[in-house]
């Protein structure tokens, strides 16, 4: 059990470095979304399925929908 949540914990951090370097806003929103998917398995793993269910819900879909519509209604690139 261990050994899985330091994968996901793993992965966790390298899509976080991923939206901290990405200059593309849509690959860093996506990146973001990993980071809440991550997270989203890691509360299941730690049997927390409702916290999971909610971090799903918010953090992965709306978050996710929310900055996407407001990158193509500006610019996708960072400068």
């Amino acid at each position: 059990m261990i050994f899985v949540v330091s994968v996901v914990v793993f992965f966790m951090l390298g899509a976080a470095l991923g939206v901290f370097y990405l200059r593309d806003l849509l690959g860093a929103v996506i990146a973001s979304s990993l980071v809440s998917l991550m997270a989203t398995v890691l509360f299941f793993l730690l049997q927390a399925p409702d916290v999971a269910m909610a971090e799903a819900a918010i953090g992965v879909a709306l978050v996710t929908g929310i900055f996407v519509i407001a990158i193509r209604r500006t610019e996708r690139y960072e400068e």
